[in-house]
Order: structure tokens, then sequence, then C-alpha cells
């Protein structure tokens, strides 16, 4: 039987949980992977619409609108005992809305390290530490055995019109470290940056992420003229952004980046 237990989630919330959890909403898609990865794929009752892995599973889920517009009057008639968000994904309000009536635990990630945190919290959360820990070990494994690239200066991409980066303090920022290279992008989270402002930053490279603008190869010619000599690569940004169980496969990916970048 179900009893009420009390967790502190990344914003230092307490949160009582009805444990464990059986009906699970997760506003977040890197974190609706790393549920259904943790084998609770029967306990999700709703997710975004931006929640697309694992592909086959998720199609059959109810979805709850996007991560910046939630269907608060449908959350609430999935009756969760669990809602799970994130601070910077997630909208404020609706959050503080949702956590009037329902437990709401929040992450809060910014680096690998507290990724690694949330996985493991989830699984505490959801009555499956072995598995979330299982995740977590091999995670870190694969990140220790990383080399990262020559110091070179990146710029990562994250929207166009106006033109957004991803800057220091970011997930991103961090995978791009632990890659090897410097972010050129210095000033705030997610900066607006004019191409001539690109231009005057001289970056060795550029990165062009596949969200949340889904940039394409017209795109690195729209942006080579503002800077002939730098190398522009379109990037995988679930690779770069999905601090849930994806990171599984970020490793791997770096390391044929970096190759190429050799090449």
């Amino acid at each position: 039987m179900p009893f009420s237990k009390p967790f502190i989630d990344q914003m230092g919330r307490e949160v009582k949980i009805s444990f464990p959890p059986q009906r699970i909403v997760s506003l977040v898609p890197s974190q609706t992977e790393l549920l259904f990865d943790l084998g609770l794929e029967d306990k999700i009752v709703g997710i975004t619409k931006f929640c697309i892995h694992p592909a086959g599973e998720t199609k059959q889920v109810v979805k709850v609108g996007g991560t910046k517009q939630l269907d608060v009057e449908k959350i609430t008639s999935l009756k969760p005992d669990l809602i799970i968000a994130n601070k910077e994904e997630n909208e404020r309000a609706q959050i503080e809305e949702l956590a009037v009536h329902f437990p709401v635990w929040v992450s809060d990630i910014y680096d690998l390290d507290s990724a690694l945190e949330m996985i493991c919290a989830v699984g505490e959360i959801t009555g499956m530490p072995e598995k979330a820990n299982d995740i977590a070990v091999k995670v870190e494994e694969q990140f220790c055995e990383l080399i990262g690239a020559d110091s070179q200066t990146v710029a990562y991409l994250i929207w166009r019109k106006p033109y957004m980066a991803a800057g220091t303090g970011t997930f991103i920022d961090d995978m791009l470290r632990r890659c090897g290279f410097i972010n050129a992008i210095a000033d705030g989270r997610y900066p607006m940056v004019t191409s001539e402002q690109l231009a005057d930053l001289k970056p060795d490279l550029v990165f062009l992420s596949s969200e949340p603008y889904p940039f394409k190869q017209k795109h690195i010619e729209e942006l080579q003229f503002y800077l002939p000599a730098t190398r522009i690569l379109l990037v995988d940004g679930e690779m770069f952004s999905w601090y849930g169980s994806r990171m599984l496969l970020a490793v791997p990916y770096f390391k044929s980046l970096l190759a190429s970048l050799k090449g």
C-alpha cells in the first residue's frame, strides 16, 4: 500500500509523495525518457508533446501540452500522485499552480553532476533506486573516458530570428567544456547574438543545434557569409541538452564528433 513519504527536490523544497507513486505526469522530455528506462511505463499517465523518446511508448501516453504551455486542466483530470518538472523547461506560474493540488518534484540541472544527482533522485522518488544508480554510474564512467579537444572556441546556437546561444552556467556549456571546447559566449545563460557579434567573436567553430530550433544545411550557408574562416556544423541537440538516460548515448556521439573535427 502506498504511504506518504517526504523527499527534497533540487530546488530544496520538501515534496510529500504517495510512495511508491502510481500515476506519474512528466513535464520534461529527458526525464520522461528516464522514467521509461527505469521500467515505469505502466505508471506514466501524462507527458508533454515534446516527450518523443522512447518513440513507440510515448505515442501511447496522454499529452498534456508543451513544456512551456501546459494544459493544467488535462493534468488535473489525470489525477497524478507525482508530477516531475524542471526549473528551466517549465513555466514557474504553472508549476506553482499545479503544486497547490499535487506533489510536484522539480529538478534544477546545470551540469553533469546535477544531472547525475537528478537521475538518482528520480530513482528514489519512484521506488527504482537500483536501476537509476546503474544508469548514473554508467554515464559517469563514460564521461571519465572522454578525451576532449584542444581548446577550440565554440558558439553553440539554439535559436534563429533572433539568434540565441547557450552561454555559461548551462548544461550545454558543461557538455562543451567536457568535450574540451571553450564557450565563445560568456554573457548570460541564453543571450541573443547577432551575426555581426558572432563575426567579432571569431569562434573556431559554430554548432547549430537540431533543437529547439531545427537548424538545417541552408542555415550553415547563411552564417558562413559572416564567418568565412569559421567551421560551422549541424549537431544533435539531444546529445548536448538531454540530461537523463539519453546521456548514455552522449559520450559515443561526442567521441565521433571530436574525431570528425580532427579529420
